[in-house]
């Protein structure tokens, strides 16, 4: 009886839906994951150019369906992103629902190219800045960790650099809260050739699936290859996820041997193998960057 008389003077806030159209000029299309677009667009009421992202209505609630009967609510990634506060971390100035009944949210503007541009052509900025990009990411990874998160989706794709070649990482929609409900087995999503051998298992995770993604990042970023043959499908993965990683000195001889090091326990098969928290991954490849600047 309590509690009915609480919702009744305290009724739900009445959510006010956003008409995308009357409050920003799109300008153009700079992005789209798997479940949303992105957009370049001018804010009227300030005047600013920021990053719009519009969430698909359907895959944002097929993933939200997993995790029906789990007590804690899963919060939205635009809850997620605006907590955040980083300067390796794309910031996020407003969130809410669209009178399409889609999720938006409303970001800087990062002015750059993607992380896996550069893996892919592995020209001199890549060559002469990737020590500090592999930390600050490391950094970025360590701060979204010590808000009690799992990102879940670490991958070149999702990094982008702006034009002094900074890192800002993105795109929060299948982060989670690191407590013991959300670790549960069963729930397998990411990107298939980034996932750590015990998500791909269904096995219970925790924020070492990042440590492993951040690891196979940082391979890239030096090898231009993943550690091992690139596969298409999760039934691709699982072929390969019970062989040990090509060792990254086979393919980068001249590797800071520290560096090589650090990778190398990033991407152990067996999460107890593997570094337990960022902080400790980060603080040996910070360790050999500014060595490297002595």
């Amino acid at each position: 009886m309590f509690d009915f008389l609480k919702k009744l003077l305290n009724p739900t806030p009445k959510v006010v839906k956003l008409d995308i159209n009357r409050r920003f000029q799109l300008v153009s299309r700079v992005g789209q994951g798997s479940m949303s677009k992105v957009w370049r667009a001018i804010d009227g009421r300030t005047g600013k150019t920021v990053a719009l992202k519009l969430l698909d209505i359907d895959k944002t609630k097929r993933l939200e369906s997993r995790f029906i009967g789990i007590k804690t609510k899963k919060p939205s990634e635009g809850e997620v992103a605006l907590s955040l506060k980083h300067p390796h971390v794309v910031q996020t100035y407003e969130f809410g629902i669209t009178t399409n009944s889609e999720q938006y949210l409303v970001m800087e503007f990062v002015e750059g190219v993607s992380l896996s541009y550069l893996v892919d052509v592995q020209n001199e900025v890549m060559k002469r800045n990737r020590l500090r990009m592999v930390v600050e990411l490391g950094e970025a990874i360590e701060y979204f960790h010590k808000q009690n998160w799992i990102h879940r989706d670490i991958c070149p794709r999702n990094v982008i650099l702006d034009q002094e070649y900074s890192i800002k990482l993105i795109d929060f929609g299948l982060v989670v809260p690191n407590i013991p409900e959300f670790q549960a087995p069963g729930n397998r999503t990411g990107t298939a050739n980034y996932m750590a051998p015990e998500l791909i298992k269904r096995q219970r995770t925790d924020q070492r699936i990042d440590v492993f993604s951040y690891a196979i990042t940082c391979y890239e970023m030096y090898a231009k290859r993943l550690p091992w043959e690139a596969a298409e499908t999760l039934d691709a993965v699982l072929q390969h996820i019970n062989s040990p990683p090509d060792d990254i000195r086979k393919h980068v001889p001249d590797i800071d041997p520290r560096v090589a090091d650090a990778i190398m326990q990033g991407l152990a098969l067996d999460p107890r193998d593997r570094w337990q928290t960022m902080t400790e991954m980060v603080n040996e490849l910070r360790e050999a960057y500014l060595n490297r600047k002595k």
